[in-house]
């Protein structure tokens, strides 16, 4: 198993952002403690080459986030302090979720603990996200040739606009975003499929969806990779979420989402994705499930 780790603990950030961010350190610490991974399976990846970088995102975006020259209502759609640290962080998970793509080539999946920053676009960041980790890496792979045809599986309850709108040209990778029809963003992107689901959206409609889409869009579009965003802002515990899953039917989710993979013997790299529940406990044991029903799939 190979698990990226980005750590947050230098950026700094206002209050209101420690509790959320916690989960980055805790959720490495948890599947140590309880078995699910080794020490060794993790490691920290290096800053995306820029010219990796440049095939996703504007020269001119990254020199102003560089220079610290965004403007103040920039600033607040992104929703973070501006900082050379956030700036270099966004890079290193970039370079994981690759990194993990690769990996994935080899074990069947890898993690990233972080990621899912799929409200960037070319030229601009919103939502928490300032570059888009799962295209910089997918576009790496395209132009390399280790890839010609991927998938994008987005599970956040949040629409995945900056994916869909960087890959919308781009017949190689097809976009799929569930989500909730009327979380943010206000403004939808059009993805290749996407399946806007009515506030309090509970397991036996969601699992449904997941259990149809994901195996048929597997064997329509053949893909030789998969980047899975595995966002738990989906269960009914979330202050931001609307929808009503439970951690078990988030749970079942990902064992779908895996196994599919599996089945098709197609590689799987995962971003964590969003998790806003009241109880720091609930968010890091939602996304622990994911590595432990990969470890059950994948060994």
């Amino acid at each position: 198993m190979r698990i990226a780790y980005c750590p947050i603990y230098h950026l700094p950030l206002p209050p209101k952002h420690r509790f959320p961010m916690a989960k980055y350190d805790l959720l490495p610490q948890q599947l140590i403690y309880e078995g699910t991974a080794e020490a060794v399976d993790f490691f920290a990846p290096e800053p995306i080459a820029l010219e990796s970088l440049f095939l996703t995102h504007s020269r001119d975006y990254y020199e102003r986030l560089r220079r610290e020259e965004l403007s103040a209502k920039e600033i607040r759609a992104i929703g973070f302090p501006l900082s050379q640290k956030l700036v270099d962080r966004e890079l290193i998970i970039a370079r994981g979720t690759l990194d993990c793509a690769r990996a994935s080539h080899r074990d069947g999946v890898a993690y990233n603990v972080a990621g899912g920053t799929h409200h960037s676009f070319r030229d601009r960041g919103e939502g928490f996200c300032v570059f888009n980790d799962i295209a910089v890496a997918a576009n790496v792979l395209l132009q390399s040739g280790e890839a010609s045809r991927i998938l994008v599986i987005d599970l956040d309850v949040h629409q995945g606009n900056g994916t869909a709108a960087l890959f919308a040209q781009e017949p190689r990778v097809f976009t799929l975003s569930v989500h909730g029809e009327r979380n943010y963003p206000l403004r939808k992107e059009r993805s290749d499929l996407d399946i806007g689901l009515p506030d309090g959206t509970g397991d036996r409609e969601y699992l449904a969806i997941v259990a149809e889409i994901v195996p048929r869009l597997i064997r329509e579009h053949a893909p030789d990779q998969v980047f899975y965003l595995a966002g738990v802002d989906v269960l009914a515990a979330d202050k931001l979420g609307r929808l009503g899953l439970s951690v078990q039917g988030c749970r079942e989710r990902d064992r779908l989402v895996l196994q599919a993979c599996a089945d098709a013997g197609v590689p799987v790299a995962v971003s964590m994705g969003g998790g806003y529940a009241e109880r720091l406990a609930t968010i890091v044991d939602a996304h622990a499930n994911t590595y432990r029903v990969g470890k059950t799939i994948f060994g």
